[in-house]
């Protein structure tokens, strides 16, 4: 199989390009994350996403714990070719590490920060470390 297709991602200096994760079925953002080269090629071959933890330098094969896969429906890649956008399901109901829906849970209101999305499982009960 080519790659030619990843030479038209526009990498960032140290390899990456950012990465919206989007509920297919409602259009929700669920997650932000990083990919270098070989993440988006495993992602495509693959079916599922799997990121590059910029913490822990190495490939995250989302929910590898947690069990909450994202299944890749789609890959797109915006009109500067320097953001990619995963439309996916997401196994499990929950994208985020603090056991909620998506990692955009809280909203700026009169100058402070409310959280708007309840726990739907304790990240305890998921990460069983």
């Amino acid at each position: 199989m080519s790659e030619n297709w990843l030479n038209k991602v526009n990498w960032t200096n140290e390899g990456l390009v950012p990465v919206i994760a989007q509920d297919a079925e409602s259009g929700t953002v669920l997650m932000f994350a990083w990919m270098n080269r070989e993440a988006l090629k495993l992602t495509a071959a693959k079916g599922e996403a799997i990121y590059w933890s910029r913490s822990r330098k190495k490939l995250w094969h989302k929910g590898e714990e947690s069990g909450h896969i994202q299944k890749v429906l789609e890959i797109r890649l915006d009109c500067d070719e320097d953001v990619v956008l995963l439309k996916v399901e997401q196994k499990g109901g929950i994208a985020c590490h603090t056991g909620r829906h998506n990692c955009f849970f809280q909203k700026l209101e009169k100058e402070q920060w409310v959280t708007t999305e309840p726990i739907l499982k304790d990240p305890h009960e998921i990460y069983k470390k």
